[in-house]
């Protein structure tokens, strides 16, 4: 076994998180039922009468799988992104990860919910006066995570990434290709079952998207559902994997294979 599965399956494997505790909210049955298991059932989104996000949508991404889902903009893949991340809720139909509908899931159940799903922008989204080692600490250290544990995850994280000894270093001093593997260690500290990534390699040179791609690649080999969001043919060609194509805010395409458009 890698490094990276080493490290990631040290991560996994780790303690209940500290939110459970904190919180005073039962998480035993949560962590049951977070298993990276995804499922769409005729799902919509409107965000008033003229716009039609989303219409009659049906997924179903297994626990492990590499999903890639395409389409050129406009076709709703980025709305598709905010309802499986529960940063908005669907019109209609219903979302299920691990067994929680996001669609009717309490709102002290989000938080725990989020820290369970990982997320990876194109913009990196990293904190600029932050190194890269605080960046990935601050995720841990704003979910109430005891000190010890974020100095422990931290060096783990950025081992599975490849970036040791670029702890000290600020985003202004690492390339595009150093800060989205930052982003990636980030959205790992809490052990996602599923990571979803938002057009990942959009800003990055052809050769840092493969490694990037092969960074996520690796992850997935060890149990962690991938949801790539990308328009870029060459990467998904690349991986050559199950692909989810989107038109006009439905699923026209559900294949292994190439990238294509309807």
């Amino acid at each position: 076994m890698d490094s990276v599965g080493e490290n990631w399956g040290r991560i996994v494997h780790g303690a209940t998180p500290l939110l459970c505790y904190t919180s005073g909210i039962d998480c035993s049955k949560w962590l049951k039922k977070i298993k990276g298991m995804i499922k769409l059932h005729n799902v919509s989104k409107s965000y008033d009468s003229n716009v039609h996000a989303l219409h009659g949508v049906n997924l179903h991404i297994e626990p492990g799988e590499f999903v890639s889902i395409v389409g050129q903009s406009g076709t709703g893949k980025t709305t598709l992104l905010r309802l499986l991340i529960a940063e908005e809720r669907p019109s209609k139909g219903k979302i299920v990860i691990g067994g929680w509908d996001i669609s009717t899931i309490k709102s002290a159940q989000v938080p725990f919910l989020r820290r369970q799903i990982g997320v990876v922008y194109q913009d990196f989204k990293l904190l600029p006066k932050k190194t890269a080692a605080e960046n990935i600490a601050f995720a841990l250290e704003v979910a109430g995570d005891a000190r010890r544990r974020v100095r422990e995850v931290v060096p783990q994280v950025m081992r599975i990434v490849g970036l040791e000894g670029k702890e000290r270093r600020y985003p202004h001093q690492m390339s595009g290709g150093e800060q989205q593997r930052v982003a990636i260690a980030r959205a790992l500290v809490h052990r996602p079952k599923v990571l979803v990534a938002d057009e990942p390699t959009g800003n990055l040179d052809t050769i840092t998207a493969h490694e990037i791609i092969d960074l996520l690649r690796k992850i997935n080999n060890f149990g962690t559902t991938v949801v790539l969001v990308t328009h870029d043919k060459t990467i998904v060609n690349h991986l050559k994997g199950r692909v989810i194509t989107l038109k006009d805010g439905t699923v026209v395409r559900d294949h292994v294979g190439n990238y294509t458009l309807a």
